[in-house]
């Protein structure tokens, strides 16, 4: 039986016989299902990356009101359209570890306040102009300067100086940072021609794939790039689509139209885990599914009707309703046990009596209104439905606007005072603090100024006591949690499903959905 199997998991993952036939077979011979796609994933492994074909993908997120530069990239589908064309000088390893891209190597001077980034030899763009030190520099200067729209800028605003030395790039801090490397691995700093400077909207860079057709919101198709440095990209064309109705996405999937998708509604990831051919994958990490307000604004500039709102949400009635499972309970904080130095916190829990404490003292009248929409994450309306009855059972009135999905995140996100939204997370604490909570950061969407936070978050990067920098990381985690206008009920695991006509899939990837993005690259078609 063990040598039938065999040679039936080696023909599946040629595919000569489908992945159906396969299970179908290995079921009659007594084995379950979990095991016989265990073997069978082994021997897609097994029998290595096959080149060729058309790889296609369905993404949520997207909107017609997107940019192709790397500056602007606000979701999930940017992200994975930038991976295709561009990289960053240094990325994660899927241990959460660090590996060069642009960069082949780095290194930091004993105070850790000059990094070193040396440019890969002889790597080009994709329009065979070669990659040098100053592009990496230029690159550095445009997400940092002070007229800058990225959203990486409250990431890059330490640095002091950067210059160049044959194919090194220096980069001077004014304080000591451990973590910078890290911060070079975000997705808005991609290496371009000039740093992007004189056409960031080009898709012009050194990834594994050329932009062919972009029809922003709507499609996206790339071609592999034959003067590649790496070791990915397998298809040979990438077909990207936006499809923002879980509905329509998911029936996408189990129909052909597309190979592989993300965010697959925890509602129906079951049900769909059960479909031939389909494999739902789950991994848990950082990411947060949030209600944010701006605490500058009013009403939300009102500490204790913040406090009522953050007793007056029932955390896990919204895991297990909204996630079925696939996720935990958050903490009104953007840190979990994904992060390294997380410490953990008492509790917050849904308490309508103290909902109504704070309410009262606040002197709010009338309703609050929140804004939601699909496009901020899956069941994002029914999870405002239910904070709507939580309230209500603490006598608070919350009101709920249905915004169009399309231009949510430029019309809506970081523009009303109240809205749901999510974060993917971040590598590190320092990242994610400095994202989106430091005072000066563009895309603190909670507008949460503290200048002792800020004090506290830039000594925590030069602090080279790990149990001194944790128990400050600890602080901040308090200081959000308590003051800021992040109301964070779950942590989402990233469910992410793709058929039996691709190969490659490596579980429990860090970093985002996907394979932190890098999915459509490192997986091949397998027949």
């Amino acid at each position: 039986m063990n040598e039938e199997l065999k040679f039936l998991s080696r023909q599946a993952a040629l595919g000569t016989i489908s992945r159906r036939k396969f299970l179908g077979r290995a079921g009659a011979l007594g084995v379950t299902a979990a095991a016989a796609n265990t073997m069978l994933a082994g021997a897609v492994h097994a029998e290595g990356p096959q080149k060729g074909g058309t790889l296609r993908i369905g993404l949520q997120g997207g909107s017609t009101t997107d940019s192709l530069d790397p500056a602007l990239a606000t979701n999930t589908t940017a992200v994975n359209l930038i991976r295709m064309w561009g990289e960053p000088l240094v990325e994660l390893t899927d241990d959460g570890g660090l590996q060069g891209k642009v960069a082949e190597s780095f290194e930091a001077s004993a105070d850790a306040k000059t990094w070193t980034f040396t440019i890969r030899k002889g790597i080009t763009f994709s329009n065979g102009q070669e990659v040098t030190a100053a592009d990496a520099a230029a690159m550095l200067d445009r997400h940092s300067g002070e007229e800058s729209k990225s959203g990486a800028l409250g990431l890059l605003r330490d640095i002091k100086n950067v210059s160049t030395n044959g194919r090194d790039v220096i980069v001077e801090l004014n304080n000591g940072n451990a973590d910078l490397p890290y911060l070079m691995s975000d997705y808005h700093l991609i290496v371009q021609p000039n740093g992007g400077k004189d056409a960031p909207d080009a898709a012009i860079g050194t990834g594994p794939y050329i932009m062919k057709e972009v029809d922003m919101g709507v499609r996206f198709v790339a071609e592999k790039n034959p003067n590649y440095w790496g070791d990915i990209g397998h298809a040979e064309t990438i077909e990207m689509l936006v499809i923002n109705d879980n509905t329509a996405r998911v029936a996408a999937l189990q129909s052909g139209q597309v190979d592989i998708i993300d965010r697959v509604p925890p509602r129906t990831a079951g049900l769909v885990s059960r479909a031939p051919g389909i494999t739902v994958a789950s991994t848990a990490g950082p990411g947060h599914y949030v209600f944010i307000a701006h605490v500058n604004t009013a009403p939300f500039d009102n500490p204790d009707l913040m406090m009522a709102l953050k007793y007056g949400i029932n955390r896990q009635e919204m895991v297990d309703k909204i996630l079925f499972g696939y996720g935990s309970v958050g903490n009104d904080s953007p840190i979990n046990a994904a992060y390294p130095m997380y410490t953990e916190m008492e509790q917050r829990e849904y308490d309508p009596d103290k909902a109504a404490e704070y309410f009262k003292k606040s002197g709010h009248e009338g309703p609050v209104l929140l804004r939601t929409s699909d496009n901020s994450f899956p069941g994002a309306p029914d999870a405002a439905a239910l904070f709507q009855q939580s309230l209500k059972a603490a006598g608070i009135e919350l009101e709920i606007k249905r915004e169009p999905n399309d231009g949510y995140w430029s019309e809506v996100w970081n523009n009303k005072p109240f809205c749901t939204s999510y974060w993917g997370g971040r590598s590190t604490q320092d990242q994610m603090f400095t994202t989106a909570y430091l005072s000066t950061a563009d895309w603190n969407d909670t507008r949460y100024k503290s200048e002792s936070f800020d004090k506290l978050l830039i000594a925590a990067r030069a602090e080279l006591d790990q149990d001194k920098r944790k128990s400050m990381y600890a602080d901040m985690g308090m200081m959000v949690r308590n003051e800021g206008g992040l109301i964070c009920p779950m942590f989402n695991d990233f469910v992410d499903a793709y058929t039996d006509k691709l190969g490659g899939w490596v579980e429990g990837v860090a970093g985002f959905s996907l394979m932190n993005g890098y999915a459509a690259q490192r997986m091949w078609v397998t027949g």
